[in-house]
């Protein structure tokens, strides 16, 4: 595979990664109106309280979670999903042989 190839495929990656970021955050249960009752994402909140004497700690992942859930990524968690999106898909690109 040439350079071009891995380039256009991670390309492809990091873009395909920013657009399902949102999608699997709201298929989980977080969700721009909070974390959706019966979800995982509510299963998430309640063992994170639980082991930290009730309440969510700040920073946690359930806690960035919910704040990309309800605000969106922004412009740090995009850079990085499709940082990681990217090179995921050009590795595994490279890997396969294509």
């Amino acid at each position: 595979m040439g350079l071009l190839t891995a380039a256009i495929i991670g390309t492809l990656g990091a873009g395909g990664a920013v657009v399902a970021a949102p999608v699997l955050l709201s298929a989980v249960g977080f969700g721009a109106a909070g974390i959706t009752a019966g979800s995982w994402a509510a299963s998430w909140m309640s063992a994170a309280a639980m082991a930290n004497g009730g309440g969510v700690l700040a920073g946690s992942l359930v806690a960035l979670g919910q704040t990309m859930g309800a605000a969106g990524l922004g412009l740090v968690a995009t850079v990085v999903t499709a940082a990681v999106g990217g090179a995921g898909a050009a590795t595994i690109a490279i890997s396969a042989g294509t």
